[in-house]
Formats: C-alpha cells, structure tokens, sequence
C-alpha cells in the first residue's frame, strides 16, 4: 500500500515530529550498510533503501519509546533494525516471486542477480542482529529475533499454501500476521521496553502494532482488487495474475458452487488464466459479498489497533499513530 499520497496526514506529521530522529537513522543505516570488502553490499542495499520508502516501520519504534517517555540514544538503532529486517526480508521476498519491480524501480535480483539480492538480504540480517545488541538489553533481542523467525516462517506458509484452494481465512491471518504484522508489533513493542515502560503498555503497544499490520495488509490485498467497489483499472488485479490467494479470493472459494469453484481452479490452481477471467473473479467476488467483507474485517482490526492505544499515557504521537490506523485503512471505505 502506498503512503505517497499528500493528504497523508498522519504520516507526514509523524515524519515531521520524529524528523531528527530519522535523520539519524538514515546516517546510522548508510554506515552500517557499508562494506570494506564487499562493494556490491552498500551497491545493493542503497538501490532499496533509497527507493523513496516512506520508514514506516522505523518511525513506529521511534514513536513508540518516545509516548513512554524515552530520552535516550538507542531507540535510532532499534528503528534502524527494524529497517534493516525490513530491507532484507523485501530482498528475499523479490527472488522468491521473481518480482520484476519494486516501488516503481527495477528489482536488485532483475538488476544483479538473485544470488547477490539473497546473500546482501542475510548481510542485512547480520547487521540488524549486530545493531540490536547495542541497546543492550536482552528483551529487545528477544522480541526482534522472534520477529524475525516469524517472518522467516509466514513466508514459508505462504509458500506452501500458495494456489491451494483449500486455504482458509485462518491460514491467511497467519501468514500476514508473519509477513507483516510481526514486524509492526516487533516495531512499536521494543520502543516500550526500551523505555522501561509499564507491562500495560508494552502490551498495548505490542497489540497495536500487530492490528496496524493485519488492517494495512488486509487494506492492501483488497486494494490490489480495486477496493470494496472494485472496477477494472490500471493495477487490478496483480494479486490475480500471481495466483495468489488473499482474503477475498479465499472468501469466494469457500462460498462457490461446483461451476464457480472449477473456475477458481482453472485460474488459481492450475494457471490457465483467459481473456475475462478477472471480470469473472470479480464478478464472484461482488456476488458473494467478499470484497465487504474483507473491507469490514480490514476496518475492525484498524479499530482494535486505535483502541490499544487507550492504554497508553497521553501524548501527540499517540494521537498520530491512532490517525495512522485509521488512515490505512481509509481507502477501502
């Protein structure tokens, strides 16, 4: 989901209260992206990171331990782990699906090769491992190396799941809570350790960020077919194309007929893939009502996301990242 957009709020004012921080964090990132022996390293990595990403993920660390009231240097190298996480799991992720583009760009598999975006991906992790000890402190290790080993393992979910129709709306929680979510709550939970804040906070912050990640990768996946409205346009459809099965596909698989569901087999499972056959998907999924439905669940975990917060002391960025909740899923509406 892009958070390009000018009427952004939340996002452009959370940019601009942590604005030094970030800066910070991206002259930490630069230097501990850097290799004295392995050029194509810093060649690499910089293709991505310096593609225009907005730090969502970053900015949810350094928001986090700021509401607790954290004053001290380390919360920048935890959001520049979190980035770094971020960076390499995107790294694996485009050899994976044998992505062509990324945030409008080439892909570093498409423009060196997929052992170079592989291999620079797991120097990244190296990093973040090495940039999360410096906090020294062995809660924050554990949360984010549990982040990590679930990410690792929702990728392999999907991969597994991936054209099988008999995947169900519980398998794909797991997966977007291990391919995205994980991170969010990784993201904003260490920001409250970090800050030595209350047990209720950590834990409010920790479910916050997880209900952010299901609500945007929900929003996400629903976008991809135009929204709860959908019409044919420019993008429709990739989702489609790739086979890939998301909440709104899942939902009409599960309530089609003998014919519709042989359509679904024919596009999903085996590939064949006509002209019209998006039409169609799309004309099943208004039928049966899964493009709402996917837009209501996208908005109830953005409103458990807004009232996790409550646990929380009162504060501007408080305020921003309530907004942002809201706004991720504001498009679906």
């Amino acid at each position: 989901m892009s958070l390009d957009d000018k009427a952004t709020k939340p996002h452009d004012r959370l940019a601009q209260a942590l604005a030094a921080e970030m800066e910070a964090v991206n002259l930490l990132i630069r230097d501990r992206m850097s290799s004295e022996h392995a050029p194509r390293i810093p060649e690499v990595t910089a293709h991505l990171i310096e593609a225009g990403g907005k730090r969502l993920r970053p900015m949810l660390t350094l928001a986090a331990a700021k509401v607790c009231g954290y004053e001290g240097p380390y919360h920048v190298h935890l959001a520049a782990t979190v980035e770094f996480i971020h960076t390499a799991t995107l790294l694996h992720d485009d050899v994976v699906d044998e992505s062509k583009q990324r945030r409008g760009r080439p892909t570093a598999n498409l423009l060196w090769d997929n052992k170079s975006s592989v291999l620079v991906g797991d120097y990244l992790f190296a990093r973040s491992f090495q940039l999360m000890t410096e906090a020294n402190n062995m809660r924050v290790l554990n949360i984010l190396a549990n982040a990590s080993a679930v990410i690792a393992e929702g990728e392999v979910l999907q991969l597994t799941a991936a054209q099988d129709l008999a995947t169900t709306p519980a398998t794909y929680l797991k997966v977007i809570r291990g391919k995205t979510a994980a991170l969010f709550s990784a993201a904003t939970e260490v920001g409250g350790v970090l800050a030595g804040a209350h047990e209720n906070a950590v834990r409010a912050l920790h479910d916050y960020g997880d209900a952010l990640g299901i609500a945007f990768q929900m929003a996400d996946d629903l976008l991809d077919y135009g929204g709860a409205s959908a019409q044919i346009g420019k993008n429709t459809g990739d989702d489609f194309r790739e086979r890939k099965l998301t909440l709104p596909v899942i939902k009409a698989v599960a309530a089609a007929s003998t014919e519709e569901r042989a359509f679904w087999v024919r596009v999903i499972e085996k590939g064949d893939q006509r002209e019209g056959d998006l039409e169609e998907a799309l004309r099943l999924m208004h039928l049966h009502g899964t493009l709402e439905a996917t837009r209501d669940e996208a908005l109830a975990w953005g409103n458990r996301a807004r009232a996790s917060l409550n646990a929380l002391p009162e504060h501007p960025l408080r305020d921003m990242l309530s907004d942002l909740a809201e706004y991720v899923v504001a498009r679906v509406k």
